[in-house]
């Protein structure tokens, strides 16, 4: 982690997407608050449309992107992204109508969904070394954990005197002081890809994830998170005050728990897979998650804070676990060229996910009541889990022994010299060096 201290143009990204990250969790909470007060008891509706409208922006926006992120300036998306974010969350505390609110989500998911894929792309460029790529993967999970832990805390000491309408002004800050971050470092340009239409170039992503197993199973893990997730993004407000019974400082407070479990993945992850593939330490995430919403349907016929607690922060830690090794399995799946195209299929296809879940929360929610939701949200869990093990089985973690000829020879490095080429063993995915895994 000290190497990572000295490098400066990762770590003046990290602060740009930490000081984000807290602007971003005011923002959550405000929002929550903003959807209670203007719609009662159905607040898990509309905070549910108000995240599908989220995942549409992100599920549309981030594939074109990824298509020209190599043709355009990366530190220009992610200053130009941080300028919308800022402006729209602005004009958040002035709206008076639930139509309203959707828009401005609109435009500002649409502005994240060019921002993350983007520092997402960026991460890999600057760190090649696998070791401290991996530190830099849980050092940005890690802060998002801060941030779940932090901003509710600051959100909640900030409404003993303030109303939630003045959280949105902090957002604001955040994103300014990231887009001032990101103007003062020379972020490097994405390779160019060799594939010249447009047409090409937005679909390569998702066609990587159609060829290759482990991105396959990588969706399906996207779907337990997403599936586990939601409880706690949708249903914390409806969950504290109808539930529970407790405050708008109290909502602030249960979400800081499922950041404190995401908290405590970040830290475990990077010397699990030390020791562990990264498929074992997802599939272990994914059955903690489960787990804690197994628990989630006992709390639905009896409350409890300390079970509330509990649950909250099984997700969150699942989660956490699930969602860690996902940047070196795309590291490593695919060209090069393709890399920015991989990251922003999968920021798309993930959240094509949350935008199944999201609104069947918010809505079976309201109509059918807590356990009805959750049982449902665990059963779609349980399916993904087995996809997960099915698209991506053990065996093709393993070394496969192969032969690479002469034009390989930067990949294959320490490689032994044979009459046949050069040969070596490593989890083989298809990229410019690799033939297609068969499944």
């Amino acid at each position: 982690m000290r190497a990572l201290l000295h490098h400066r143009v990762y770590l003046t990204l990290f602060c740009a997407q930490l000081v984000a990250l807290v602007g971003t969790g005011l923002a959550t909470v405000a929002l929550g608050l903003l959807a209670y007060d203007l719609a009662g008891e159905s607040a898990g509706v509309v905070l549910g449309t108000a995240l599908a409208v989220k995942m549409i922006a992100y599920v549309t926006v981030s594939p074109v992107v990824g298509a020209w992120a190599d043709r355009v300036p990366r530190r220009v998306v992610m200053v130009s992204a941080d300028v919308v974010r800022a402006l729209v969350v602005l004009a958040l505390p002035f709206v008076s109508q639930v139509w309203q609110v959707y828009a401005l989500i609109a435009v500002l998911q649409s502005a994240s969904a060019a921002f993350t894929p983007t520092f997402q792309s960026v991460l890999p460029d600057i760190l090649p070394d696998e070791s401290d790529y991996t530190r830099a993967l849980s050092a940005s999970q890690f802060a998002s954990a801060a941030e779940t832990i932090l901003s509710p805390l600051l959100a909640a000491a900030a409404l003993t005197v303030l109303t939630f309408h003045d959280l949105f002004v902090g957002t604001a800050i955040g994103f300014a002081a990231s887009a001032l971050l990101v103007v003062t470092t020379a972020v490097p340009a994405a390779r160019r890809s060799s594939r010249d239409r447009f047409r090409d170039r937005l679909s390569s992503g998702v066609r990587a994830f159609g060829a290759v197993p482990a991105l396959r199973a990588v969706v399906a893990f996207d779907l337990v998170i997403a599936a586990t997730g939601a409880i706690t993004l949708v249903s914390t407000v409806n969950v504290v005050r109808d539930l529970l019974a407790g405050t708008e400082a109290d909502v602030a407070l249960l979400l800081a728990v499922s950041g404190a479990g995401t908290a405590t993945a970040a830290v475990a992850t990077p010397r699990l897979l030390r020791v562990l593939h990264e498929r074992t330490v997802m599939l272990v995430g994914s059955v903690v998650a489960l787990v804690a919403v197994g628990g989630a349907v006992v709390l639905a016929a009896g409350a409890s804070w300390p079970l509330a607690c509990a649950v909250w922060a099984g997700i969150g830690l699942g989660n956490g676990l699930t969602l860690m090794p996902v940047g070196r399995v795309l590291r490593r799946a695919g060209r090069l060229d393709d890399r920015p195209a991989v990251f922003a299929a999968h920021f798309s296809l993930s959240h094509a996910c949350w935008l199944v879940t999201y609104p069947l929360t918010g809505r079976l929610g309201t109509a059918a009541g807590f356990v009805v939701t959750w049982s449902v949200l665990l059963g779609l869990g349980v399916v993904a889990v087995v996809l997960a093990v099915v698209w991506w089985p053990r065996r093709l973690t393993r070394p496969v022994l192969h032969t690479h000829d002469d034009t390989a020879e930067g990949h294959v490095g320490a490689a032994d010299r044979t009459g046949h080429g050069w040969v070596h063993s490593h989890e083989v995915m298809p990229d410019e060096h690799h033939h297609p895994v068969p499944v």
